[in-house]
C-alpha cells in the first residue's frame, strides 16, 4: 500500500489518527497496537515475506543478548558473523539468486534454470537496519533491546518500514520506550510535511514518470539527441522528487505518531561537487556506508590509494545494493571515480570556480550517472549515451506533451531555488512571520488538495526505490 494511494489517504490515515489520540497516554497499548498496524501494512504488499522477517528478527533479538562486549570476543565475532550472514542470506537469495544463476550461465555456458524470484519490498533497507543494530550492540554503542516488541517495532515501524530512511536502534530506542504523547503539534506539523511529500510524488515525480517511461522504452537511436537529453534531465528530477518526497511522507507520518526519523535529503542538486552532493543525497544510506563499511575499511587513515580503495569497495556495494543488474555495479563504480578523482585534483579546482559553474559540472556528472542507473542493460546505455553526444542526430523528434516541458521548470525552479543567496532569509520568514507561515501552510493545503484530487483520478505510480 502506497502512501499516494486513495485508499491509505482516505481511509487508513485518518483510522490511525483517530486511534493514536484515542489511546492517548496508553503507551503500552500505543506501541503494541502500532506494531500490529505496521506489521498489518506490510502484510498487505508481502503476506510471504512477513514470517521470514519475523523470525529474522527474532533471530536478532536472541543473538544481541549473547553480544554485549562483557562478552569473550571470540564469542561475540562469532555470534555477529551468524547474525549477520542470516541477515545477508535473506538479501542474497531474494535479490541476487537469479542473478547469480544468469550470469553464471552465461560465463560457463550451461543452462541453470532461473527461479524468477520476486523482490521483496524494502527488503534492502530492513536487511540494513537489522544489521546494523547488531554490529552496535557488538561495539557497545547500544545495549541489546529489552522486549523484543520494542525491537520488532524498530524493524516493522510503518512509515519508514519500505524505503528508509534507514534509522539505528540506539536513535530509536528512548522514542519506542518513551514515546511522547499525541500532540496537536506533531499532526500539524507531520501532516504538512507528508503533504509536502505527496505534492512531490503525485504532481512532479508521476508525471516526470511517465514521460521518462516514454524515453527509455524507446530505442536509444529512436529518440534523438534533444529528446534525450530532455528524458534524462525528466529523470534526474524523478528519481529525486519521488525519493525525497517518500522521505518526507515518512518523517512527516512518523512526527504524526510521536517519532522524529533523521532527514535524509539536503537540497543536493546545489552540490558544487560529487563528494558534496553525496553528502546530501540519501543521507542516511551514505552515513551507514561510512560508519559499518568505510570505517572498518580503514577510511582515509592510511596511505592515499588504500583511502581510493575504500571508496571504490564502498561505492560499487552501494550500486550492487541498488539492484541485481550490471547498470547499478557500472553506476557505481563511476561515482567511485569521481569520488577519487575528487579527492586527487577535482575538488581543488571546483572551489576555486564560480559557484554556479561548478554546481553546473556536478549535476552533469550526476546526470551522467543517471543515465547508467536508468538505462536496463549495459547495451542500452552504450546507445543512449551516444545519443547524448550526438548534437546532429537525424531521428524523427519524439512528441514532448506541454505538461512535462511545464513541469520540468517547475521542478529545477525548485531544485535550484536554494541556491539563491536569499533563499535562507526567505525560508526562515516563511516560518516565524505569522502571515507568511500562514500563505505557506495554505497554499501547501492547497495543492495537497489537488495532490489527492490526480491522485484520485490517475494511475497508480509506485515509488521508484520499492524497486530496490
Amino acid at each position: 500500500m502506497g502512501f499516494n494511494e486513495p485508499l491509505f489517504l482516505f481511509y487508513v490515515l485518518p483510522a490511525l489518527v483517530v486511534t493514536h489520540f484515542a489511546l492517548g497516554s496508553m503507551k503500552p497499548w500505543r506501541t503494541s497496537t502500532l506494531l500490529v498496524v505496521s506489521i498489518a501494512f506490510y502484510s498487505w504488499a508481502e503476506p510471504r515475506f512477513v514470517p521470514l522477517v519475523l523470525c529474522s528478527t527474532a533471530a536478532d533479538f536472541l543473538l544481541a543478548k549473547y553480544l554485549a562486549p562483557h562478552r569473550k570476543s571470540g564469542v561475540r565475532r562469532v555470534l555477529l558473523a551468524i547474525g549477520v550472514i542470516q541477515n545477508l542470506a535473506i538479501l542474497f537469495f531474494y535479490k541476487y539468486f537469479d542473478f547469480m544463476i544468469h550470469n553464471a550461465n552465461v560465463v560457463f555456458h550451461s543452462n541453470f534454470s532461473l527461479h524468477y524470484i520476486v523482490l521483496p519490498l524494502g527488503v534492502s533497507f530492513i536487511v540494513f537496519e537489522k544489521i546494523s543494530y547488531l554490529i552496535d550492540v557488538s561495539r557497545g554503542t547500544c545495549a541489546p533491546a529489552e522486549r523484543l516488541r520494542s525491537y520488532s517495532l524498530f524493524v516493522f515501524l510503518f512509515p519508514k518500514l519500505l524505503a528508509g530512511p534507514i534509522l539505528k536502534y540506539h536513535e530509536m530506542r528512548d522514542q519506542i520506550l518513551q514515546p511522547n504523547p499525541p500532540s496537536v503539534e506533531d499532526l500539524t506539523a507531520g501532516f504538512e510535511r507528508f503533504a509536502r511529500g505527496v505534492i512531490k510524488k503525485v504532481l512532479l515525480a508521476d508525471p516526470l514518470g511517465t514521460f521518462v517511461d516514454q524515453v527509455f522504452d524507446t530505442a536509444p537511436d529512436a529518440v534523438g539527441f534533444g529528446v534525450a537529453w530532455l528524458g534524462l534531465l525528466c529523470f534526474t528530477l524523478q528519481i529525486y522528487f519521488d525519493f525525497s518526497g517518500y522521505s518526507d511522507m515518512a518523517i512527516g507520518l512518523a512526527r504524526i505518531f510521536g517519532f522524529r526519523l533523521r532527514e535524509n535529503f539536503a537540497t543536493p542538486y546545489i552540490a558544487r561537487s560529487l563528494t558534496e552532493f553525496w553528502r546530501r543525497w540519501h543521507m542516511s544510506l551514505t552515513t551507514w556506508i561510512k560508519d559499518y563499511l568505510y570505517i572498518p575499511l580503514g577510511g582515509n587513515n592510511g596511505p592515499s590509494w588504500l583511502t581510493y580503495r575504500n571508496l571504490w569497495i564502498c561505492f560499487l556495494l552501494s550500486g550492487l545494493w541498488h539492484g541485481a543488474n550490471w547498470t547499478f555495479i557500472i553506476w557505481g563504480a563511476y561515482n567511485g571515480f569521481f569520488l577519487t578523482l575528487d579527492r586527487i585534483v577535482f575538488l581543488r579546482v571546483l572551489d576555486r570556480t564560480n559557484a554556479y559553474l561548478a554546481n553546473l559540472i556536478t549535476i552533469i556528472i550526476v546526470m551522467f550517472g543517471w543515465a547508467i542507473f536508468r538505462s536496463p542493460t549495459i547495451g542500452y546505455f552504450g546507445g543512449f549515451l551516444a545519443t547524448l553526444l550526438t548534437p546532429y542526430s537525424t531521428s524523427p523528434p519524439m512528441y514532448v506533451p506541454t505538461p512535462v516541458e511545464l513541469t520540468v521548470m517547475i521542478g529545477v525552479a525548485v531544485c535550484a531555488l536554494p541556491r539563491w543567496p536569499s533563499y535562507q532569509r526567505l525560508a526562515r520568514a516563511c516560518n516565524e512571520i505569522p502571515v507568511l507561515a500562514g500563505l505557506t501552510t495554505t497554499a501547501t493545503m492547497a495543492l495537497f488538495c489537488f495532490a489527492c484530487a490526480r491522485a484520485v483520478s490517475s494511475a497508480f505510480h509506485p515509488f521508484l526505490y520499492f524497486r530496490f
